[in-house]
């Protein structure tokens, strides 16, 4: 068996960030960058296919400039067996079509049997890479997933909707699926494993015959601000607090 896992790098959005003055990037001096968390669950789906299977290879794809081999190499880590760089100069990795049309001629090379994605990315919650590489390779897609088991040509796999409501359908492959978040434990790297990765080499594959960006988006990113609002402390016992609220709020209507 032989599963591609679709990888991103993302921003770490937990600690404290500043935005350029055009408010349409992270200040780089800001920017921390990670791979993305659901891709880790994507990879670990992938690794336990293969073992399920007796054997296969997983391998990494990437689109994005030099700076994605990081993502590739932390993927690494836990396991695949290579990675792929997809990029040339045009593509525009925040425009679905163009980053689906870029995946899918990465996929017509590997000739995978099956693609994996993590369901989103966690900086932006953008769910397109799975859709938009399966609408331009041409075959079926299954998002939100988990569970996921082959036998001969066919995944069977369940799909989470929200109050706890699944569903367990069953595809033929080739197909990509989306693999939710926490669907599974991603595993950690041994040394061995994480000094492969550091010297491993992530050839560059560049997609020809691209179609035209229709629908490239500019992000605007900017922080909350400076609240305007006043606060206002009430002192006193119960009682009084309680009927200064009861005040205000009368003149307040």
């Amino acid at each position: 068996m032989k599963v591609v896992v679709c990888v991103t790098q993302v921003l770490d959005v937990s600690p404290y960030l500043e935005f350029t003055a055009d408010g349409t990037s992270v200040d780089p001096a800001f920017a921390t960058v990670m791979l993305n968390g659901a891709d880790e669950n994507a990879i670990e789906a992938g690794l336990a296919l293969c073992d399920e299977a007796g054997g296969g290879e997983v391998v990494l794809v990437s689109v994005g400039a030099d700076e994605a081999d990081q993502a590739l190499r932390s993927g690494l880590t836990m396991g695949p067996q290579r990675a792929v760089r997809v990029w040339s100069d045009g593509l525009v990795v925040s425009d679905p079509g163009s980053l689906g049309a870029a995946l899918a001629h990465a996929m017509r090379v590997e000739e995978p049997d099956l693609v994996l994605a993590g369901v989103q990315v966690s900086d932006t919650g953008g769910q397109s890479t799975g859709p938009a590489l399966a609408a331009a390779w041409g075959v079926p897609c299954v998002p939100v997933a988990r569970d996921l088991h082959v036998v001969g040509g066919t995944l069977t796999a369940t799909r989470e909707f929200e109050a706890g409501v699944t569903e367990i359908v069953q595809v033929d492959l080739p197909a990509v699926v989306t693999v939710q978040v926490g669907a599974n434990e991603p595993r950690y790297g041994t040394f061995k494993e994480k000094m492969r990765a550091k010297k491993a080499e992530i050839p560059l594959l560049e997609p020809v015959d691209l179609p035209p960006v229709r629908s490239a988006l500019t992000t605007m990113v900017r922080s909350p601000g400076d609240s305007a609002r006043s606060v206002r402390m009430i002192e006193g016992g119960p009682a009084d607090i309680a009927a200064t609220i009861i005040t205000l709020i009368r003149e307040a209507q």
